[in-house]
């Protein structure tokens, strides 16, 4: 188990996990990325969410996932993680790419909504112009430069 490492303040960095969800449109075939709304942030992101304690990075994303999404995943390549201060405290979310193979969405209080979007919608819904980046480099894994 790694231990969380604190900040230069002394406060412990906040350790969360999650996915770029993808799948294959189930109309055209076409590569669509799962986002999930939180209304209690009224924001679009990635699925994810905090570890719990001991719990595997890789383990908690698809907890997240399945939590946030009601779909199973099948996890690829790490993605480039985020850092930032949430309500003050430095967090750390590390991704996976996941393709969705099973599941159906149920609405919730910590997630209403889901989308499922081509990359480039996908970029201009999500809120937060960090979590951007994470389509390019889950295309960068879907289709590798020849």
């Amino acid at each position: 188990m790694r231990t969380p490492r604190p900040a230069r303040s002394g406060t412990l960095v906040v350790q969360a996990a999650g996915c770029v969800l993808w799948r294959p449109s189930p109309v055209t075939g076409e590569l669509e990325l799962c986002l999930v709304h939180r209304p209690k942030y009224d924001d679009w992101s990635w699925p994810k969410g905090k570890l719990k304690r001991g719990e595997d990075p890789l383990a908690g994303a698809l907890r997240e996932v399945a939590e946030e999404t009601g779909h199973t995943a099948a996890p690829s390549a790490e993605l480039p993680g985020t850092r930032y201060l949430a309500r003050g405290r430095p967090k750390r979310v590390r991704y996976w790419a996941a393709e969705a193979v099973s599941g159906a969405f149920v609405p919730s209080d910590e997630v209403d909504r889901i989308l499922w979007l081509p990359p480039d919608a996908a970029r201009r819904r999500l809120t937060s112009p960090m979590d951007a980046g994470l389509v390019d480099a889950l295309l960068a894994v879907l289709r590798p430069a020849r």
